[in-house]
C-alpha cells in the first residue's frame, strides 16, 4: 500500500475516488490487494482483498507516524456511516487522542464478558434469529468459568475443558459453535487475534428418530410445563413454541410469519406459516405466555430421567406429534403440511389455506388421541386438557 502524505491523506499516486455505495458493492477483489481513497473523505480508504473481503480504514498521524485504524467489515457499514465515524476519528485526533492506541488499550483489557456482550447486542440480534438460545448456552456454560478471563487469553486447552463438563454431546456441539462464533466476530472487529474454538473437534452425534411410546406420553405428560404440552399437541418446533407472540393468535389459529418480527425470530425456512389451536392447546396458552422462567423451559431431563425413561428431548415431542399425524391416517403430506416443511406438495400460502378444515380435523384428532393417552378415556369423550398438575 502506498504511504500516505504527513497530514495522513492519501498520497496523488494511489487510487483516488468519490466513492459511491454501489461502486462499494461491486467491487469483488483481483490479483492483488487493492486500497481506494474517498476523494470526499481524504482519511478514509477501503481496502478490497484478492478474497473479495472489503473493509473501512481511517488513516491519519500521530507522532509524525501513520496510523491506521480499522472501523469495521464495508458489507455491514454503509459508506455514509463509515465518512461518519471517520469524522468522528479525526475529531479526536485533533484533539490530541491517538483512537489506534486506545481501542489496543481496550482490546487488551476486555474480558469475554465485555466480546460476548458486544457480539449480541453489535451482530447476533441483528443477523441471528437463534440469538436468545445461543446466548443462554453461552450464559449457561461458558460465563460462569470465563467472564472474567481476558477474551485472547483465552486458549484452546479451555475451550477442551468446557466441552468436557458438558454431558450432553449435542448441547456440547451447540456450545462450541456459540463460543467459535462470538470469537470470528472478535477477530473481524480486530478484538482478538486468534479463535480458540478452531481444531476442537465436535462430538460425533447420529441423526435422532425418537418418538415416545403411548405408555411414556401418558407418564411424562403430567410433569410438563405448558410450553412442552403445546410442543406436543401442535407438532411445531420448540424454538417457535417458546417464541410464541400473543398477537399471532387470533380466531383459534396460531399464525406465524416467516419473516422476524420484534421478538418474533421468524420461521425456520423463512416461509409463513399457521396452525391451528386444538381446545386443549387454546387452555395452554395463556399459562405459556404469563411464564417469564426462559431458563427453565424446555428442561425435560429431570423429568425424564426421574420417570427412568431412555433419553428424550422438546424436539421429540414434535416428532411424536408429527408421526401421530401418519399414524391417525392423514397421510405425509398433511405431516409436512402441519411441521411447516419446505416440500413440493404445499407450494404456497394460498395452497396451504386451502387445507382450512383438514388442519382443524388433524389437530383436533392429535388432542382427542393426547387425551386418549392421559386420562384413559376413549377418543369419542372428548374434554379440554388441564393445565399443569
Amino acid at each position: 500500500m502506498a504511504r500516505p502524505r504527513k497530514d495522513g491523506t492519501a498520497s496523488r499516486d494511489v487510487h483516488r475516488r468519490k466513492l459511491t455505495d454501489m461502486f462499494v458493492q461491486a467491487q469483488k477483489g483481483g490479483d492483488r490487494d487493492e486500497t481506494i481513497w474517498d476523494d470526499r473523505s481524504p482519511h478514509l480508504a477501503l481496502v478490497v482483498r484478492t478474497s473479495g473481503h472489503k473493509s473501512w480504514k481511517v488513516v491519519y498521524r500521530y507522532s509524525n507516524r501513520p496510523r491506521w485504524l480499522h472501523l469495521g467489515d464495508a458489507r455491514y457499514i454503509g459508506l455514509a456511516d463509515a465518512r461518519k465515524l471517520t469524522a468522528r476519528v479525526m475529531l479526536d485526533v485533533a484533539e490530541g487522542k491517538d483512537p489506534v492506541a486506545e481501542r489496543q488499550a481496550q482490546r487488551d483489557s476486555g474480558t469475554f464478558a465485555d466480546l460476548a456482550g458486544q457480539y449480541v447486542e453489535l451482530w447476533a440480534k441483528k443477523h441471528n434469529k437463534s440469538w436468545k438460545q445461543a446466548k443462554r448456552l453461552v450464559e449457561r456454560h461458558l460465563t460462569p468459568k470465563w467472564s472474567k478471563l481476558k477474551a485472547n487469553a483465552i486458549t484452546r486447552a479451555d475451550v477442551r475443558g468446557v466441552m468436557a463438563r458438558i454431558e450432553a454431546p449435542i448441547v456440547a456441539n451447540q456450545v462450541l459453535a456459540s463460543a467459535s462464533a462470538i470469537f470470528t466476530w472478535g477477530i473481524k472487529q480486530e478484538i482478538v487475534a486468534v479463535n480458540p474454538c478452531h481444531g476442537v473437534d465436535r462430538n460425533p452425534t447420529s441423526s435422532r428418530e425418537r418418538v415416545l411410546s403411548d405408555a411414556e406420553v401418558k407418564l411424562l405428560w403430567p410433569r410438563l410445563d405448558p410450553a412442552l404440552r403445546l410442543i406436543l399437541l401442535t407438532g411445531q418446533r420448540p424454538g417457535e413454541v417458546a417464541a410464541m407472540q400473543r398477537e399471532h393468535i387470533a380466531d383459534g389459529w396460531w399464525k406465524m410469519p416467516g419473516k422476524p418480527q420484534g421478538n418474533w425470530p421468524g420461521t425456520k425456512n423463512a416461509r409463513d406459516h399457521r396452525v391451528w389451536l386444538s381446545e386443549p392447546a387454546q387452555a395452554l396458552i395463556e399459562d405459556h405466555l404469563n411464564n417469564d422462567d426462559k431458563q427453565s423451559r424446555f428442561l425435560m431431563r429431570e423429568q425424564v430421567a426421574e420417570l427412568k425413561l431412555e433419553r428424550a428431548t422438546p424436539h421429540d415431542l414434535r416428532r411424536t406429534c408429527l408421526t401421530w399425524i401418519t399414524r391417525l391416517g392423514f397421510g405425509r403430506d398433511a405431516m409436512d403440511r402441519i411441521a411447516n416443511h419446505r416440500t413440493s406438495t404445499v407450494t404456497d400460502v394460498y395452497d396451504r389455506h386451502s387445507y382450512t378444515k383438514d388442519d382443524k380435523r388433524i389437530m383436533s384428532a392429535v388432542a382427542r388421541h393426547v387425551l386418549a393417552l392421559v386420562e384413559g378415556r376413549s377418543e369419542d369423550n372428548v374434554v379440554p386438557l388441564g393445565r399443569r398438575s
